[in-house]
């Protein structure tokens, strides 16, 4: 039973992370767009973009992306949380069961 419901939980929190971190990107590209009036980098790794251009693109998207990521498995904890009366299996303190 405790293995099932850590299959579940991991799909759920992979749903959730995947998600919010797609809809971080999205909302960040238009953040990007209105702050500077240009498209962000497609490759800040490119040699032609500018290096004060990607490394302010990395950490402004590694930041909107690991907090929306958080986010999202905070609430899906707590959705898992109310639906089983209890944490996830990898959330709990000292890895209980049950």
């Amino acid at each position: 039973m405790a293995s099932d419901s850590s299959k579940v939980w991991s799909a759920f929190s992979l749903v959730s992370a995947l998600g919010a971190a797609a809809l971080a990107k999205k909302g960040l590209d238009k953040a990007w767009q209105l702050a500077t009036g240009r498209q962000p980098p497609e490759n800040p790794a490119d040699p032609d973009v500018e290096l004060r251009e990607a490394v302010a693109w990395a950490i402004a998207s590694g930041v909107a992306v690991g907090l929306a990521r958080m986010l999202a498995q905070r609430r899906a904890a707590s959705y898992y949380a109310r639906s089983t009366g209890h944490l996830p299996p990898e959330l709990r303190k000292d890895n209980q069961q049950g």
